[in-house]
């Protein structure tokens, strides 16, 4: 950690500002014992973000996986459904106008709120309008409303998370990021359930029996009933209130004060330009470094990951054993492996954990390479997804307050958009050519392949820890 003392602009100095600047964990600091490090899930900040948590990832699912099977249902065929996903491209691009959520204010609200709080009421209440536009729209004569209603959704959930990544950072210290990134996580699961499993339990109990399947008239869009699936996206657009509730009864985290710009130009250099080049400056002939590791991190991940459910159908695994042990008890070990590397991060330092996240990651790739040859054997299943996504949430947690360490207070939600934007573009873009591998060779092979992906992250993270990291503000 760089002793330099930061250059800053005039400021409102308060207790939230101050923590925001202070280096990590000072070596003349004693650590905190066990029983202080998880009391810290306990802490107002760790339960703020555990109900924004869920409000940010209860709108993925409903315009994603959930939305295409509810099309299927309908009778949509399979090549609309596929281009119709392209909705969910919003999220990668949300770069590109978080310099507008970072710097303008939303006349009068954010006057009485403040800037991440008006942003982030403003983004809930229109993803809850969308969702009521998705309900009563039937997409077997609506199809385009209900696209356009799911874009809305996608716009606002990407904007929610923009205002959101910035509250979270400017409401802890760095040694409190892992924390707060556990509690966010396991919010953000426990709606992916809800928006998964649980609108589809909602819409299966609203139907009424229908008359053609007692005469055994079955198939996509003969059994769609628009009143069921209206009932259960209402439900889900009331439970974006556990997000505007808590926005509405928390306080806004104390920020740099914004001097006003004088002109237009001036204004677009300070929203546009300064956040990107504020980073370039302060890492200097790192940034690159530091570029690449966030855009290489989770690689083994997300490469390995979309080849999984194929290769859970082709290794005999029935819809019931998947969704039981990689949906249900895979999320649950994921956020018993947030909280573990949240944990560890505050009690070790984040580097050293995010080198064991990256190295447990790879590693765990290679127990589905074993079993690609054991066979069809749920007992090996739940012990691999038990490794697998244990590793992925300790890497998780460690990763976003890593991610969160880098951003200055000042840009903090255009420099956060841009790290988590760019940690996906070149795993999805190689995650692509995974079908074409595992038809040339095998899953065991391409399992095996994707783990030693991780070996460059394994060097990149190392060379990573001996970077001198400069102050949050610049």
């Amino acid at each position: 950690m760089s002793n330099t003392p930061p250059i800053t602009p005039p400021v409102t100095t308060s207790v939230t500002t101050l923590a925001a600047t202070t280096p990590a964990l000072p070596l003349d600091e004693p650590k905190p014992t066990w029983g202080e490090t998880l009391r810290v899930y306990l802490e107002p900040a760790s339960l703020r973000m555990f109900a924004l948590g869920f409000s940010a990832g209860l709108p993925l699912l409903l315009v994603l996986g959930t939305l295409s099977f509810r099309l299927r249902e309908a009778g949509l065929d399979r090549t609309t459904i596929g281009y119709l996903s392209w909705v969910g491209l919003a999220y990668g691009f949300k770069w590109c106008w978080a310099p507008l959520v970072d710097r303008m204010p939303i006349p009068l609200l954010t006057r009485l709120m403040g800037r991440r709080r008006s942003w982030l009421l403003v983004s809930q209440l229109a993803i809850m309008a969308s969702l009521v536009g998705m309900a009563l729209a039937d997409p077997r004569s609506q199809l385009t409303l209900v696209v356009w209603c799911a874009l809305a959704v996608a716009f606002a959930s990407a904007t929610q998370d923009i205002a959101l990544d910035a509250f979270r950072i400017e409401s802890a210290d760095v040694r409190h990021q892992g924390a707060l990134a556990a509690t966010y996580q396991t919010g953000y699961r426990l709606a992916m359930i809800w928006a998964g499993a649980g609108v589809l339990w909602l819409a299966a109990r609203a139907e009424v029996a229908p008359a053609v399947a007692t005469a055994g008239v079955v198939g996509p869009g003969v059994l769609y009933q628009q009143a069921a699936w209206t009932t259960a996206y209402l439900v889900m657009s009331a439970s974006m209130l556990v997000g505007v509730l808590t926005v509405l009864f928390t306080r806004e985290p104390v920020r740099v004060a914004l001097a006003p710009s004088k002109n237009a130009a001036e204004w677009l250099r300070s929203a546009l330009v300064e956040p990107f080049a504020d980073f370039l400056k302060r890492y200097g002939k790192h940034a690159l470094l530091i570029l690449a590791l966030i855009g290489v991190y989770r690689i083994s991940d997300v490469v390995m990951g979309i080849m999984a459910n194929p290769f859970y159908v082709d290794m005999g695994y029935t819809k019931d054993e998947v969704a039981a042990v990689t949906k249900v008890y895979g999320i649950i070990m994921t956020l018993v492996g947030a909280f573990i590397g949240g944990a560890l991060s505050l009690k070790f330092g984040v580097m050293r954990v995010l080198m064991l996240g990256a190295v447990l990651s790879a590693a765990s790739n290679l127990l589905f390479a074993w079993l690609a040859g054991h066979g069809h054997d749920v007992t090996a299943l739940i012990a691999v997804i038990s490794a697998d996504n244990l590793s992925a949430g300790v890497a998780s947690a460690a990763f976003i307050a890593y991610l969160s360490s880098l951003t200055n207070v000042t840009y903090s939600a255009t420099q956060y958009a841009l790290f988590s934007s760019m940690m996906l573009l070149a795993p999805k873009w190689l995650a692509g050519y995974s079908g074409a591998f595992v038809d040339a060779y095998d899953y065991a092979t391409f399992f095996t392949a994707t783990a030693f992906l991780g070996v460059p992250v394994l060097v990149l993270v190392w060379l990573a820890t001996r970077i001198d990291s400069p102050p949050r503000r610049a």
